[in-house]
């Protein structure tokens, strides 16, 4: 194994070791069965929950899958195979003796002596390093001895000589099934099947697919329940935000002019913020149609400039019909005058006096 393929194994086991939970990746599944066989115990699947140790239900864990593999083997981890010189100029006589020892080796294939046929492609790729048929014949001998691994450094070679090798994509990808690798089969076994298809591609493709078709329909669901959280809590967000953001609106002292009010949430916040701080507030229940409403009117707002430490609401009983139900609202204009949570005092009717002198009284 090269350099760079030690390098990137190394940074894939740092990763499994900082998060475990990688190895429950369906698409990992082979290297779990793997790891498992030689002892190990793999963490079961963490799901974050709150602070009481209970699970969210927003949490998303992925479910195992059952896939078929009846057919993967142990990865092989033998030292890598001798591979051939690309620098060497290869002259006729090499390439002939090349050919020979190919046909030697699909011989001693036929007869089953695998291991000779090993030997004699070995010896054919070293003479004849550039070509790519001798490397995927190599992969093949590699498949039937099951040593996927060593199939896939083979195919490997041979694709990297000539990039439409069908045999180097059939042999990378039954070598890639061998290890569970059951879409990067599927995708190598295509290109083989397009190249030059055969009826072993065939059954294989057609072994493999159930897997392949279970893992994207997998994935599929997940990545929708995980942009469905997504969307529902950027919407949960907008409803916090606006919360607050009305909160803080209605929750702020405004000195010296008439609050409106709107909804029931409103007036209750107004009233639980006058209540904590202490300060006297006015409910002036009122109605567009009111004649009476509309004489008593510039007087309120007067008054409101007048005590800026008193707040001031104002409740059309038509827009808001559920708060004038609350507070059994017969007639308007009706004021209502409270502190600390409490009613202490109303005027009911277009009585100027009467307000102002109540006013006077409470907000002394």
């Amino acid at each position: 194994m090269d350099d760079s393929k030690i390098q990137e194994l190394k940074l894939f086991v740092e990763k499994c070791q900082s998060d475990p939970s990688i190895l429950h990746n369906p698409s990992l599944g082979f290297f779990k069965t793997f790891l498992q066989s030689l002892g190990a115990k793999i963490p079961p699947v963490s799901t974050p929950g709150d602070e009481n140790g209970h699970t969210s239900n927003e949490d998303i864990v992925e479910s195992d899958l059952e896939l078929d593999d009846s057919d993967v083997v142990k990865p092989d981890d033998d030292p890598a195979q001798k591979m051939g010189d690309l620098s060497i100029e290869v002259d006729d006589e090499s390439r002939d003796r090349a050919q020979s020892l190919k046909s030697r080796a699909i011989e001693a294939i036929s007869e089953g002596n695998l291991d000779e046929a090993i030997d004699h492609l070995t010896e054919a790729i070293t003479l004849n390093p550039s070509s790519a048929i001798l490397y995927a014949t190599r992969a093949s001998v590699y498949v039937k001895l099951k040593k996927p691994n060593a199939a896939i450094r083979d195919a490997d070679a041979a694709l990297q000589i000539n990039a439409d090798s069908a045999k180097g994509y059939k042999m990378r990808g039954m070598a890639r099934a061998m290890l569970g690798l059951w879409e990067d089969a599927a995708h190598d076994l295509g290109l083989a099947s397009n190249l030059d298809h055969d009826d072993e591609i065939g059954s294989t493709l057609k072994k493999i697919e159930p897997n392949v078709h279970k893992i994207k329909e997998h994935r599929r669901k997940y990545e929708r329940l995980r942009k469905e959280k997504k969307v529902r809590a950027a919407e949960r967000a907008k409803q916090k935000t606006q919360a607050e953001t009305e909160h803080v609106k209605a929750s702020a002292q405004t000195y010296g002019e008439v609050v409106g009010i709107h909804k029931a949430s409103e007036l209750e916040t107004r009233l639980t913020t006058s209540s904590k701080s202490n300060q006297l507030a006015i409910l002036y229940f009122t109605a567009t149609w009111c004649g009476p409403c509309r004489f008593m009117a510039p007087l309120y707002t007067s008054l409101a400039s007048k005590y800026p430490k008193v707040l001031f609401l104002k409740i059309d009983i038509d827009e808001v019909s559920d708060v004038a139900a609350k507070w059994n609202i017969s007639s308007v204009p009706t004021f209502y005058f409270t502190k600390n949570g409490k009613e202490i005092d109303k005027v009911v009717g277009a009585d100027k006096s009467s307000l102002e002198n109540k006013l006077a009284k409470y907000a002394s």
